[in-house]
This record gives structure tokens, C-alpha cells and sequence, in this order.
């Protein structure tokens, strides 16, 4: 299915991609509450074209449970090779409690980042007003990090064996798989983009160098001569379970972390809470030469599936992530300031059901406060 949207301004530069033809953007709304979180970022989306004047196109695909349970496909190669046109993908979520945990997930979240190489996980962590956090005294002064997640190395490149499974003598070898190309392009994209956030100009290495010592000893190495390049960023180094405890004792210590695949998965969910929970919590998966993926954190959350009552804000705010990669940083901003007047103003809760509007109603409000 594809919807078009309104043109660009011809006088107006053009972003980094879509050229004069406009943006092709890849829908994957996927299962349960991902077809209403997105009905709503795309709302924002079309009106804030119609106010920027740029021009884009939706393409939608129906991957997901209800679709591996019809066909058993996951991704086809034809899809796959149309999603290689594309100059972004925007998904809801994954997932479906009739189908077995881990099919879905590997099939295509996996099988996606992996195939388009979005070897970055981008993970804002940003308390916006308005928004209760967990953490006392603190506020949104205090809580405005970036988590950079190197994204298809690490463990969850699933390599691994069993030996004599079965017995008593049974041993499980799952093997973190690092490599220098890897590190270092992660490490450098951080660097990168702590130097354009401009904030602190600070870059934390997120790691555990005492224990696991030929990865760590990898990264470290890396991150200290990529430091070379970069004087103007302050650099430090901490485990990642100290790491954990000051993202909740002083998160404001933070700027920019840069970390594996494993503790980057676990410690953007600990940020995820200190931003005030999965409701507002949203992602990318970069490939900055190549096709991105954005995506509320959350999941499918079937039980408020067709209740009108999950919160969109995450995948608003993804869309405006989008936005901002695909050179469109001033309609991003407008986004994020009408989320920021939403939070702040009307909404009582961030959970399903206590915002005090429905699902609708809130993309409602984010539109009519750009």
C-alpha cells in the first residue's frame, strides 16, 4: 500500500536523502498495539511535511506474527530486496503471543539489522518534563544521555555449540565475536556524534576489562587510539555495573556511552526507565552509509491491542529520530518540542490507559502543538 505526501519546496534545500522525488519510507506496523502507535507517528509525520515542505512516500509490508502464522514466511528475499530501495524503515513492533519467542525476533528484527548492517543501536535516554522518573531529586536537567550500541557483533551474533547435550557433562559455549572493523566503526560513529551533540562533549567507554579480556582488551585499545583523533571530546572509562549504579545515582555524569551489544541492550532498559518508562522510549538501528530502522522500544503489548489506550509518544519520538537521519533536523526539533509541551502539559501518566486521552488523542495533541 502506498500513501503520498505533500511536496517540497523547491527553493528549499534538500535533505541528505529522498532528493526531489521525497523520502521512500518502509512501514512495518507488525503485531498488536504497533498498527496504532504508528497510525499516529505518521500523522505527525504528514503534518509535519505539509509544515516543512518536504516530500515523501509510504511503502507498508505486513511482516509479522498474524503473517508467519497465515504463510510461515518471515522476511522473503523479494521484500528484503524492495526494503534495499528504501531510505528508511519505521516499525512498530514485533511480536505475537501465538507465535514461539525468538522466531519473530530473529527472523526479522535480526534478520533485518543484520542484512542492512545497521551495526548501530542509537538509544536517546532523556527525561522530559512533565515525565515522573524513578529517581528522586532528579529532573530533566539531570537526565539527557545517548547510548551508542554496537549492534551485529557481540554474543548476539549466535555463535556458539553445545557439547555432550543432554548429559551431565553437558557444556553450552556462546561466543562474543568482536571484531577490530566492528569496534572501531562504532566507537568512531560515537565519537562522531558526540562531538555534533555538543552538549558535554564527553565520551564514556561502557565495558568489563577485569573479567572479559580478550573483547575488552579489543575495545579498549580501539577506543584510546580513536581518542587520538579527537581532542576535543573528554573521554573516560567504566564497568558496566558501575556504569548501572550511576545511571541511577548521577545520571547526569553522562553524555555520550559507547558500549557492546550485550550491555547495550541492558543498560538502554535501565535507561529506559529512568526516562520514565517504555512509553516514551524509542530507537534506532543505523547504518549511517545505508538504511536505518526506527522503532519504539516497547513491545507489541497484545493485551491493549484495539483499546485505543497504549501510549504512541515512542514511536512519535522515533519518527522524529528518523527524521533528523534523514537530514529533516528541523522538522525533528518541532517534533520533540510538541512532545516536550504534550508531557509536560497534559498528559497525567506515560502508562496505557492512565494518560487521561486515548491513543489517538495524543497524536492529536502532538500535532496540534507543532
Amino acid at each position: 500500500m502506498r500513501s503520498e505526501q505533500s511536496e517540497r519546496d523547491p527553493e528549499r534545500p534538500r535533505g541528505c536523502r529522498g532528493g526531489v522525488e521525497g523520502y521512500k519510507i518502509a512501514v512495518i506496523a507488525g503485531d498488536g498495539t504497533g498498527p496504532e502507535v504508528i497510525r499516529e507517528g505518521l500523522k505527525a509525520l504528514k503534518a509535519l511535511s505539509e509544515k516543512n515542505g518536504f516530500k515523501y512516500e509510504t511503502i507498508e509490508y505486513d511482516l509479522g506474527g498474524k503473517r508467519y502464522l497465515k504463510t510461515k514466511e518471515l522476511v522473503p528475499d523479494s521484500v528484503l530486496k524492495e526494503l534495499g530501495g528504501m531510505d528508511a524503515i519505521y516499525l512498530g513492533a514485533i511480536g505475537h503471543p501465538d507465535v514461539k519467542p525468538g522466531i519473530l525476533e530473529q527472523g526479522i528484527l535480526l534478520k533485518l539489522r543484520f542484512y542492512f548492517d545497521e551495526y548501530i543501536n542509537l538509544r536517546p535516554i532523556k527525561l522530559y518534563p512533565g515525565v515522573w522518573t524513578p529517581l528522586k531529586d532528579k529532573g530533566p536537567k539531570d537526565i539527557d544521555l545517548v547510548v551508542v550500541r554496537e549492534n551485529t557483533e557481540g554474543l548476539y551474533k549466535g555463535l556458539g555449540e553445545f557439547r555432550d547435550k543432554g548429559t551431565k557433562d553437558e557444556i553450552a559455549l556462546q561466543i562474543s565475536h568482536n571484531t577490530r572493523r566492528g569496534v572501531e566503526r562504532c566507537i568512531r560513529f560515537a565519537f562522531e556524534y558526540t562531538r555534533k551533540r555538543n552538549k558535554d562533549k564527553k565520551l564514556t567507554l561502557c565495558g568489563k576489562t577485569n573479567v572479559l579480556t580478550y573483547a575488552w582488551d579489543l575495545w579498549q585499545r580501539a577506543f584510546n587510539e580513536v581518542a587520538g583523533e579527537y581532542k576535543d571530546i573528554k573521554t573516560d572509562y567504566a564497568h558496566v555495573d558501575a556504569t548501572c549504579m550511576w545511571m541511577v545515582k548521577n545520571p547526569e555524569w553522562f553524555d555520550v556511552i559507547v558500549t557492546d551489544n550485550m550491555f547495550g541492550d541492558i543498560i538502554t532498559d535501565l535507561g529506559a526507565m529512568i526516562q520514565g518508562g517504555m512509553g516514551i522510549a524509542a530507537g534506532g538501528n543505523i547504518n549511517p552509509e545505508g538504511i536505518s530502522m526506527f522503532e519504539p522500544i516497547g513491545g507489541s503489548a497484545p493485551k491493549y491491542t484495539g483499546r485505543n489506550v497504549i501510549n504512541p509518544l515512542a514511536a512519535i519520538c522515533a519518527a522524529g529520530m528518523m527524521l533528523e537521519y534523514l537530514g529533516e533536523e528541523n522538522a525533528a526539533r518541532m517534533l520533540e518540542g510538541s512532545v516536550m509541551k504534550v508531557t509536560s502539559e497534559r498528559l497525567k501518566s506515560l502508562s496505557a490507559g492512565k494518560m487521561g486521552y486515548s491513543t489517538s488523542e495524543v497524536g492529536d495533541l502532538v500535532v496540534g502543538n507543532l
